[in-house]
């Protein structure tokens, strides 16, 4: 069955778009104490991590915080993937030192765990609760998010991903109370990024751009985000990792991913996310690098199911199409993103980088629960899944 055929004719299922108001450009960090002062802030929690503690962005968002005349505390015990104490721990110093807002200040664990801390601040009880879609009743304090890596687009999403540590996975807690209230986006924040987190941010972008395109939950609008993130992606990505501090190339990638983030952040996403949630749950891994190494064998179990949308998808690539040969069109597509991940140094298999095939049925058996799964164009099953893991080791 394809999904969606007929690129002439428009979509008219009912669909909706949440984002929060984006401010893009250089320098757009230095907007900060303006729109805490707009949203009520008279104490901020500034959430960062301990990277981001040794850089220059920090000194530069304090200022700004002193010169708004706004009281503040910094909360920096977030981990790579953050987990649940960590929200928890969080939420306990927001609410003791009596704060009314978020200022995160960092990549995606960060802003996944300020909107944790969010959560708990007005909802109460434990983060675990809140797992799943549409958990959250009460909306969270006021949220500005400053994202310092170009791939999670947590700053403009509806989901925070939390690592449940005691259970090993990551919880995708997905909302629209989880949308932050203003996202000030600067490329320049990126030249500070090494190539290894370049490299898996960025595909972590290119991975939210194709599970959103081929989702079951697309629309006309996330349709627009996706393809031009992932042209972007395409043209920019080796540029702004071979040369660091050229701004139009960080640019274009920040401009991806914010496209990446508007389009996955509706239409959901896929097996992809739901078996790196898993994987870098259980492994401790680099989320980016987990998609990077899932995607093209996810594109080959779901080649079948959404083989227009893919075939689009390599249109945009300018990969050439024939006709309507699948199989030498997904070989093609999935080529190309083997290819990718080689130019970038992310080319490891499952492997190597721990997997062993006694962890499969467990990393599938904790993958088949992600909610992520409701809009991959092939509906899973956990053997499903046990067979992309093992064809990635």
């Amino acid at each position: 069955m394809e999904m969606n055929s007929g690129f002439n004719n428009i979509q008219l299922e009912v669909r909706k778009f949440v984002a929060p108001e984006y401010i893009f450009g250089v320098d757009s960090r230095f907007w900060v104490g303006q729109y805490c002062q707009k949203l009520g802030g008279r104490k901020v929690l500034l959430a960062t991590d301990n990277g981001i503690l040794k850089t220059s962005w920090l000194t530069d968002i304090e200022n700004k915080l002193k010169e708004a005349e706004l009281d503040y505390v910094i909360f920096s015990s977030i981990s790579p993937n953050p987990r649940d104490y960590e929200v928890m721990q969080g939420a306990q110093i927001y609410i003791q030192n009596k704060c009314n807002m978020i200022l995160a200040l960092g990549g995606g664990s960060v802003i996944d765990c300020a909107k944790g801390i969010g959560i708990i601040a007005n909802n109460h009880g434990d983060i675990k609760e809140f797992e799943g879609v549409d958990k959250i009743f009460r909306p969270m304090p006021p949220l500005v998010c400053i994202p310092t890596t170009g791939g999670t687009s947590a700053d403009v999403s509806q989901f925070a991903i939390i690592n449940n540590y005691e259970e090993k996975y990551k919880m995708a807690i997905i909302s629209k109370a989880a949308v932050p209230d203003v996202a000030l986006i600067d490329p320049y924040v990126l030249t500070s990024m090494d190539k290894h987190l370049s490299a898996c941010t960025g595909m972590d972008a290119l991975s939210h751009a194709f599970e959103a395109f081929v989702s079951n939950a697309s629309s006309a609008f996330t349709d627009l985000y996706a393809l031009e993130a992932i042209r972007l992606i395409d043209k920019n990505l080796l540029a702004s990792i071979l040369e660091p501090d050229n701004i139009q190339a960080r640019g274009k990638i920040m401009l991806a991913s914010l496209y990446a983030g508007l389009a996955f952040s509706n239409a959901s996403l896929g097996c992809i996310h739901s078996m790196a949630h898993s994987l870098g749950g259980y492994l401790d891994l680099p989320h980016g690098e987990c998609n990077a190494i899932l995607l093209p064998h996810v594109v080959d179990y779901n080649y079948d199911f959404a083989s227009d949308r893919y075939n689009k998808i390599s249109e945009t690539l300018q990969i050439p199409t024939i006709g309507i040969h699948n199989r030498e069109n997904k070989n093609a597509l999935m080529d190309y993103l083997f290819q990718m991940n080689k130019k970038l140094g992310i080319d490891k298999t499952l492997q190597e980088k721990g997997v062993t095939t006694d962890l499969i049925s467990v990393l599938a058996g904790k993958a088949i629960k992600d909610p992520c799964n409701a809009t991959n164009p092939k509906p899973p099953v956990k053997e499903d899944l046990e067979v992309i893991y093992k064809e990635a080791l």
